[in-house]
């Protein structure tokens, strides 16, 4: 076991250690890592997490936490020691996301179209039926290359037996990819020579990949297309990363107010008059887009913009309607839904799920709330949520109750052993941290996946909840060359 600083305080026995073997060995691809932090002073890496921090703040790269008397907008919290991939995982983990946002696109048009998959009793009908996310709407409406999910994030995590599994697809308004950009730009002024020698593949790219698959989505007859990404406002929680996105991307930041709807064709209001918008990279909800369809009472987004949408001259991405497919009760049946639209077997495999809406499913859970984790199917950011192991009898009880209330609202699985990362804390010493692994797929003309993602880490001792909103932070996942 390691006793010199900064590992003095490290604990093993966990059932997966990114780093470390079970005795305390380092894994041969996180060899130069623990040379440069074994020979760092403990000053040098204070003055690290210093100027790291000190980036992350004068580029105001941060999120919001609403319901928060004393303030909602905070620094993004970032850990400075990477987690590290090797080329081996990261190859695997790219064929599982590719081979599943394939089937995932196909499954939603299918369900707007033929719903061959809900004939052939794969995926229980009353299941998509009872959706809040199914948007009849959508029935019959082509999408450019069927790509219904542009842009999708999915999270995954390490099993104690080392290998992946996708704990949920985020295929609505995926968020996070600002925070993975910027943290690799922070690491390279922090350990320029450690990212050369490691061989560490690049994402810088992802802004110039995004825009090429959002260009491939453009309406037929529009070679040079428009594209503007459509933001809530300020006040949303992610605006920094709408405001950065599109930078990265050189197109307009644009607010519902800012566009406007003329015999089906979408207009920016800009100084020199108005201007045809092609392709809406959109960050707000299907309830938002437009309140001549859905909320009516919101000023959100553009009145009009649906019908010209269904009419073929705007694209939207992702598409209206993709929420059905990252309902946590449908991602129970994700491995059926490759094997049936392209004949394989789920090569990342999903995490073990009870649905409570199943009376011997349920009735399993309602014994077990203490060992479960329980998850409401609409909710996200780590709300909703019991974490059974973590509960009090009062949460168990309270949860029982909303079970009971509406089965169909609720998912279940194991209290699942997330593997350790090693984590700077109190910027001297190195603990072991819970962590997962959102990557982003980009889904157009190709699939593109850049080499990576964003690693969340549950930054207090114990937790298991990596969300930022729920004391989380990021680190930089780093892809090894070879």
């Amino acid at each position: 076991m390691l006793t010199q600083a900064p590992f003095q305080n490290y604990w093993y026995g966990t059932p997966w250690d990114e780093m470390f073997y079970p005795g305390g060995e380092p894994r041969a691809h996180y060899e130069p890592l623990m040379r440069v932090l074994e020979n760092l002073p403990a000053e040098e890496i204070r003055q690290k997490k210093q100027a790291a921090d000190l980036s992350f703040l004068h580029q105001g790269i941060t999120f919001t936490v609403y319901g928060k008397s004393e303030g909602t907008e905070r620094i993004f919290p970032h850990d400075l020691i990477p987690r590290i991939l090797t080329a081996a995982e990261w190859s695997k983990i790219e064929l599982g996301l590719t081979q599943r946002i394939t089937a995932l696109n196909e499954f939603l048009r299918d369900l707007y179209h033929e719903q061959r998959i809900l004939n052939d009793g794969v995926v229980p009908r009353e299941l998509i039926a009872s959706c809040p996310h199914f948007r009849r709407e959508m029935r019959g409406v082509a999408v450019p290359r069927g790509a219904y999910v542009a842009v999708a994030g999915t999270d995954l995590v390490r099993l104690p037996t080392g290998e992946f599994a996708v704990l949920e697809d985020n295929l609505r308004v995926p968020s996070g990819v600002s925070y993975m950009l910027t943290s690799r730009q922070v690491m390279k002024r922090v350990f320029p020579s450690l990212l050369r020698e490691c061989q560490v593949r690049p994402i810088d790219h992802y802004g110039a990949a995004l825009s090429s698959t959002l260009r491939s989505l453009a309406p037929e007859g529009r070679p040079d297309p428009v594209i503007v990404l459509l933001t809530p406002g300020v006040f949303n929680s992610a605006y920094f990363e709408h405001a950065y996105l599109a930078r990265q991307m050189g197109i307009e930041l644009v607010e519902g107010r800012d566009l406007l709807v003329h015999d089906n064709i979408v207009y920016m209001r800009t100084t020199s008059g108005l201007r045809r918008i092609d392709v809406i990279y959109r960050r707000i909800d299907d309830d938002f887009i437009d309140s001549l369809v859905f909320r009516s009472d919101t000023i959100l987004g553009v009145p009009g913009l649906f019908n010209a949408y269904r009419a073929g001259n705007v694209t939207l991405a992702n598409a209206v309607g993709t929420g059905v497919a990252d309902d946590k009760a449908v991602y129970a049946y994700v491995p059926a839904i490759i094997k049936y639209y392209l004949d394989q077997d789920a090569i990342l495999p999903n995490v073990e799920t009870y649905l409570l809406s199943d009376e011997r499913e349920r009735s399993y859970v309602l014994e077990n709330l203490d060992k479960l984790v329980v998850k409401a199917v609409g909710e996200s950011g780590g709300y909703g949520m019991l974490v059974g192991p973590h509960s009090t009898k009062a949460d168990q009880e309270e949860f029982r109750r909303r079970i009971l209330a509406n089965p169909r609202n609720y998912i279940a699985q194991p209290t699942l052993a997330l593997s350790c990362a090693p984590c700077l804390v109190e910027g001297e010493s190195i603990e072991p941290r819970h962590v997962d692994l959102r990557p982003y797929i980009l889904f157009g003309e190709k699939v593109t996946i850049v080499p990576g993602g964003l690693t969340r880490v549950a930054l207090r001792r114990g937790s298991l909840v990596v969300n930022s909103s729920q004391g989380g932070g990021s680190k930089d996942t780093w892809v090894l060359q070879n």
